[in-house]
């Protein structure tokens, strides 16, 4: 597969970057491909869902398959968690509005900031508004000037995002290559602090970093390490506590990110580590000082479905099983998966307007997946995301095998 930066950057992949141009909103106005796309029928984004339970949720009027959604061990409507939340508006309002430095620190945040570290192992943790804003606090905090940011060429477009309020440089590798990750280290010099930023699980391939070569490497070179779980928490590792206990170098991974808004029926984001890297976070993490903290509701939800998850570690094999009855069926009946290795299972297409249409045409019999197309992936490879629970039943997935295959054919692809 050809290797290419696949981060967002909406001006060059729409073609309306206008340089010198006396009004900033020309290139709006000349903005059509949503417009196109909208007129076929196939446009895929800002799709209102009216209800969704999970396994299923209603569209248009119409109940479908849900295989869209990153509610992996399907807790948002669990009981417990819904309970917990109401409880917490009910006796705390619905926000703090305030930021966690100055009066919006609560003590349900500092209960599952502890419950977190637990989890994980971990001196402590910190909990921030958003999956997002966690990788802007660890990036702003602790890449200063003179230092350098080692990245996945697949990371996540939050980690690129936060590179740039870092006041260090960053480089990448190659996808998942050993090879080219001891070439960029190799080439940094011993003096300058450098840093490891990946994913766990890569949200569009569903493939694991290879975290126990990573490791040899990061200690090799004297750098420290932060994984981005936000994919793997609930879904790898036993207890589904990530990709580093799956490889079991939870110990050498020095910050371990994550959110809530995927296995943890909630919204919000956390790193959690060693006491003192948390508290410089706190400190200088400009997403923790400058923005509102999480609202009460969201954090209790979040730790009820964590205190879920910890009582219930079948939700885990569940999923997995889920995972993998259906890569099996879909490699069977010669579907392209990549290196897929969790729920993340992406049906690569290769052409983008084919892959918005298949997903039209899964929607109207019924399924719903995403569809995913360049800058979210290389040029020439769109899929058609697919992603499982813990809660979905054979005859769901037997579905979809099916309105798989007969759209397969249809388009002979």
């Amino acid at each position: 597969m050809k290797e290419e930066n696949t981060q967002p950057n909406l001006q060059d992949s729409m073609g309306y970057l206008h340089k010198g141009s006396k009004d900033v909103f020309q290139k709006a106005y000349d903005f059509v491909e949503a417009d196109f796309i909208r007129g076929m029928n196939i446009y895929p984004y800002y799709q209102t869902i009216d209800s969704n339970e999970g396994t299923h949720c209603i569209i248009e009027g119409k109940e479908v398959i849900m295989l869209g959604s990153n509610n992996y061990l399907g807790l948002t409507t669990h009981p417990e968690v819904r309970q917990a939340s109401m409880d917490a508006v009910n006796e705390y309002g619905t926000s703090l509005t305030g930021s966690r430095l100055l009066n919006g620190t609560h003590k349900l945040h500092l209960k599952l900031e502890k419950d977190i570290a637990e989890f994980f192992g971990k001196e402590t943790s910190l909990v921030f508004a958003t999956g997002y804003q966690a990788n802007i606090g660890v990036l702003s905090a602790l890449i200063s000037k003179g230092q350098m940011l080692v990245m996945d060429k697949y990371d996540h477009a939050s980690i690129y995002d936060s590179s740039k309020l870092a006041k260090g440089d960053a480089v990448q590798f190659k996808h998942n290559d050993m090879g080219d990750l001891e070439k960029v280290l190799s080439g940094i010099d011993n003096d300058v602090g450098k840093m490891i930023m990946i994913d766990g699980v890569f949200s569009m391939e569903g493939d694991l970093a290879p975290l126990d070569s990573i490791v040899k490497l990061k200690n090799k070179y004297n750098t420290r390490l932060v994984v981005d779980d936000a994919h793997g928490v609930g879904v790898v590792g036993p207890g589904g506590r990530g990709t580093a206990h799956h490889f079991g170098v939870e110990k050498d991974v020095d910050l371990i990110v994550g959110t809530f808004s995927k296995s943890l029926a909630s919204v919000g984001g956390f790193v959690t580590g060693d006491e003192k890297i948390i508290d410089f976070i706190k400190h200088y993490g400009r997403s923790i000082v400058f923005s509102a903290s999480l609202p009460p509701a969201s954090v209790a939800a979040a730790n009820a479905a964590l205190d879920v998850l910890k009582r219930e570690p079948e939700r885990v094999e569940r999923v997995q099983y889920n995972a993998g009855y259906m890569k099996k069926n879909l490699v069977d009946l010669g579907f392209d998966v990549g290196d897929s290795e969790t729920p993340i299972i992406p049906i690569i297409v290769g052409d983008e307007i084919l892959s918005l249409t298949l997903w039209r045409e899964l929607l109207d019999l019924g399924v719903y997946v995403n569809s995913v197309v360049y800058p979210a992936v290389p040029r020439g490879r769109a899929v058609l995301r697919t992603s499982y629970t813990s809660e979905h039943k054979k005859e769901d997935l037997d579905k979809a095998l099916e309105a798989l295959v007969t759209l397969k054919k249809k388009h002979n692809w």
